[in-house]
């Protein structure tokens, strides 16, 4: 081989190299980078590898580490925000820097860090490898530059007199200020700690007494400034429990909202992440005076439901129009008021002949209590349902045919546009037709999309539930192979898969 390459180099010029030769120097220069712990950098992010992790551990007191695949399209959508929080991090000379991982071929380290999904953030501090702080800010360049920003300077500006107190309060449209007695004590600590969580908000902490006065405070309490609605909210910190972060953190989510929200592409985020457990909407046509005159009614309303539930004004003409096919509805529809069970997606309909502040609490105390019973979308049952292999079930059929005594039902509940029900949809067609001309076997299914039911919520898509024959309403979920072989033990074993021999 040396020979013949000596021979022919020559002959072509003597500049190309045999590709193996080629590739053997390449994976040894490889070798010789992964080996050595000099750190790397792409567009200011550090190239990190189980070589040379420690190094920039120890050389920086706050590293933000992107464990990532280079397969992942969620981490190719954040490489370019994660580069430019990077820029601008080392732009303003932060301590914080920014690294990544390709977690696929850093094995030992993604299994030092339990990553099991991509892409994750981890917040290492003080060269400390052993804790890290899982990220829980925006997957976006502002987002992870404002979380950084809090980890690496006071989560909270101290106040030490009433005017800059008072300037700080104005400064914003809502601001969060923690008034303790002992800024070193557990209450004042773990009020810190929120602060540098809740990125998205400014806080500010006080321990005068002068301001305590000022403010009509005795005790450790955090305040909630806002320019709108209740102008100042108090939440004592409770002298036996402390100060609970968790807690603290859901009371401010939920007063920090508006006492009614409009639904718009701005707020949607802020409504669901507020995780309060009811919503109540009013959808109308804000291009009708009369319509929108019913808002009036609608806020003096929620009043008395803060952080239990949350009411929405959604404008069924406006950014609203989204969502009103989750409610069967139409724009012609409004107005009309319908209340939300955000665990499970339960829509409860208002009778439409009042709308009164005293009518909307009557009825949202009723559901709360369990008197009414919710309204379930069914679309029209098709007049060929029954005449396909495949039987197709509606909200309005359901009950007569999955609980048939007589018949063993297996149901595919499924949503028109998930890619994992299209890919089955074969192997479930193929199984109708296998069991086509058995008495006892029905194989069906429904678009969940279109049609609800009482006792039955439907979380992913596909599921599949069985129904066995008998007295008992008996259910139960298959969660195996989704192939038609196995589906076909399924059935065959009564609703249960024969145990494999070892």
């Amino acid at each position: 081989l040396v020979l013949s390459l000596a021979w022919l180099g020559p002959a072509l010029g003597g500049e190309d190299k045999d590709e193996e030769v080629i590739e053997e120097e390449e994976k040894e220069k490889k070798e010789d980078e992964v080996l050595s712990d000099e750190i790397k950098e792409e567009d200011n992010v550090l190239v990190l590898h189980e070589h040379n992790f420690a190094r920039a551990l120890s050389e920086h007191q706050l590293l933000l580490v992107e464990f990532y695949a280079p397969w992942c399209g969620h981490c190719q959508q954040l490489a370019p925000a994660f580069a430019q929080a990077a820029t601008e991090l080392r732009n303003e000379s932060s301590p914080a820097r920014l690294g990544k991982v390709d977690a696929t071929a850093q094995t030992a380290l993604a299994t030092e860090f339990g990553i099991t999904s991509y892409p994750t953030l981890k917040l290492f501090r003080d060269g400390n490898r052993t804790h890290p702080l899982a990220y829980t800010g925006r997957m976006d360049s502002q987002g992870i530059v404002r979380w950084m920003q809090r980890q690496a300077g006071p989560s909270a500006t101290l106040l030490q007199d009433t005017d800059t107190i008072a300037a700080f309060i104005n400064s914003q449209d809502m601001v969060v200020i923690g008034f303790f007695k002992d800024l070193r004590g557990e209450a004042a600590q773990a009020f810190f700690k929120v602060a540098a969580e809740m990125v998205d908000m400014t806080f500010g902490v006080a321990e005068a007494a002068e301001l305590f006065q000022a403010y009509g405070l005795s005790a450790d309490t955090v305040c909630l400034f806002k320019k709108f609605d209740e102008r100042q909210t108090n939440f004592p910190v409770d002298p036996a429990r402390g100060l609970d972060t968790a807690e603290l953190t859901r009371l401010l989510r939920v007063h920090s909202l508006q006492l009614v929200m409009e639904f718009t592409n701005k707020t949607s985020n802020q409504i669901f992440a507020a995780k309060i457990p009811h919503h109540m909407l009013l959808f109308l046509n804000k291009s009708s005076p009369e319509q929108l005159s019913l808002q009036d009614s609608f806020r003096a309303a929620a009043g008395g439901f803060r952080g239990e539930v949350l009411f929405v004004v959604v404008d069924v003409t406006g950014h609203g129009a989204d969502v009103l096919p989750f409610f069967g509805m139409t724009a012609a529809d409004a107005p009309t008021l319908r209340l939300v069970k955000m665990q499970n997606n339960r829509k409860y309909q208002m009778e439409q002949d009042d709308f009164s502040d005293s009518a909307i609490r009557t009825f949202i105390q009723a559901v709360l209590d369990g008197k009414v019973k919710p309204h379930l979308l069914s679309a029209e049952p098709p007049e060929d349902w029954d005449t396909r292999p495949v039987k197709v079930l509606v909200g309005k059929t359901f009950e007569q045919v999955a609980f048939d005594e007589t018949k063993n039902v297996f149901v595919k509940f499924y949503a028109p546009w998930c890619p994992h029900c299209q890919a089955m949809a074969a192997a479930w067609e193929e199984l109708a037709e296998r069991y086509k001309d058995r008495e006892d076997i029905v194989i069906a299914e429904m678009d969940s999309t279109a049609n609800e039911l009482e006792n039955i919520t439907i979380h992913g898509y596909p599921t599949l539930h069985y129904f066995p024959a008998g007295p008992g309403r008996k259910m139960v979920e298959y969660k195996s192979t989704r192939d038609v072989e196995t589906f076909s033990k399924f059935l065959e074993n009564g609703g249960t898969l024969p145990e494999e021999p070892p």
